[in-house]
């Protein structure tokens, strides 16, 4: 059997009756693989893990799925455990051409046994621009390209085969081996960096992986690819992730262009600007908690 990023369990609400509901509410019983693992914590996940299993649940939530996801946010309010979790998402606000959503993510607490709340996601649908409005946009920029800004990044086949893991360990982990990592810059240097990456496996079995189930889950990285700080010496843990796409992403590689600003006495941000092959689409932001270890 093929691995995958989580297994399933049962899906209770409109994608099980098959039938629609007022709100668009589906919860859905998961429990994450080793190939969730995060970097910090052997006993807690990744954020990308969850957050593609969001990004996928938001952009099949009905009704409304020919609207364009804009904007994907997370709130990851405690380490999300490597357990059985509860994934719930519904439409708080409905609409032709602008939809809110939102989702939340509880696990059992071993030592009281209530459930607790470890991520909260939210998302913006919007209506898709329409092809006389973007000639429109290109014609009247006067350069050929509608918000033209930072250049495509050089393509994947270029860069270096890394795995990506901290202190060595050769242990399953969503950064190590779930995800298929190609450097443009030396991993080993300190500072701003470009990296191509893409999913080696499933979120769930059978579930075709969506191209911004792919971005949410590499936007997550960010600090991590544009460290500021050395591994060993210091944390740097992103209590958030927010998403802002230009445009829908393309295919399986998803490109992270990553930095990392700390100011004492602030809080530190780690900014991406998110590629497809063809190149910019979006951009991420993690607030970063930051300390020695």
């Amino acid at each position: 059997m093929a691995e995958t990023i989580f297994r399933a369990g049962a899906m209770h609400g409109q994608a099980a009756a098959g039938t629609p509901s007022t709100e668009g509410r589906v919860t859905m019983a998961v429990e994450p693989t080793e190939q969730a693992r995060g970097p910090w914590d052997p006993r807690a996940l990744h954020g990308g893990a969850p957050a593609a299993l969001f990004a996928a649940a938001f952009e099949r939530a009905e009704p409304g799925s020919d609207l364009r996801v804009a904007r994907l946010g997370f709130e990851f309010l405690r380490p999300i455990p490597l357990a059985p979790l509860q994934l719930s998402t519904r439409i708080v606000r409905p609409g032709r051409r602008v939809q809110e959503l939102a989702g939340e993510l509880t696990a059992t607490d071993p030592r009281s046994g209530a459930e607790q709340l470890v991520c909260r996601a939210s998302a913006l649908r919007v209506q898709p621009i329409g092809a006389a409005v973007a000639d429109a946009a290109i014609a009247a920029s006067g350069d050929g390209a509608a918000g033209a800004g930072e250049r495509p990044l050089p393509a994947p086949e270029t860069g270096t085969a890394v795995r990506f893991s901290l202190n060595d360990s050769q242990e399953s982990s969503f950064a190590a081996t779930a995800m298929e990592m190609r450097w443009l810059d030396d991993p080993r240097t300190r500072g701003p960096a470009r990296v191509w990456m893409r999913l080696r496996h499933e979120l769930l079995a059978g579930e075709q992986l969506t191209p911004l189930a792919r971005l949410a889950a590499t936007a997550d990285f960010g600090n991590g690819v544009g460290a500021a700080l050395p591994f060993e010496r210091f944390l740097f843990i992103n209590a958030d992730l927010t998403i802002h796409l230009q445009r829908q992403p393309h295919g399986e590689w998803i490109g992270l262009d990553a930095r990392t600003l700390l100011d004492s006495g602030g809080t530190g941000l780690a900014e991406s600007v998110l590629h497809d092959i063809h190149g910019p689409v979006g951009r991420a932001f993690q607030t970063l908690v930051v300390e020695p270890r």
